[in-house]
């Protein structure tokens, strides 16, 4: 399986949103980008995550309107965090742990190096699984 520096940098850039941004400016972001979560980022620093799922259940649920909602006020603080040492395993297990569908990846300063996805993080896993057989077959058939 590829490491997961190579999954990173085979990313497009990374989106990202302030905490002081409407509610409404973050989820058109999503919708340009057609993604399901935004770091929020201040002065470079990662201080949350913005997620569809954190809309749904602190806007809508609740009655308030996105663009009268700033994303400081909904958006989850804490963050679960990877780093390139890891590896694709370690972050499905930690996914699946934390119950979230995005992981931050963090450079040795602590630095944003991007953003990686469940989707990401499965597309990975078929591919080395369908290289896998692939291969077994090759050696069976010769």
């Amino acid at each position: 399986m590829r490491p997961l520096k190579q999954l990173v940098e085979g990313k497009r850039a990374l989106v990202s949103v302030g905490p002081d941004d409407s509610v409404f400016t973050a989820l058109t972001l999503l919708a340009q980008h057609d993604i399901g979560a935004l770091l929020v980022l201040e002065h470079g620093r990662l201080v949350g995550i913005f997620s569809e799922r954190d809309y749904a259940r602190k806007i809508i649920l609740k009655g308030k309107t996105s663009k009268d909602t700033l994303v400081r006020e909904i958006m989850s603080e804490k963050v679960s965090c990877v780093t390139l040492s890891q590896s694709v395993e370690e972050c499905m297990a930690l996914m699946t742990n934390k119950h979230v569908r995005h992981l931050p990846v963090l450079g040795a300063g602590d630095e944003v190096l991007g953003i990686l996805s469940i989707g990401d993080l499965v597309k990975e896993t078929i591919s080395d699984q369908t290289f896998t057989i692939e291969q077994l077959v090759h050696y069976i058939q010769n």
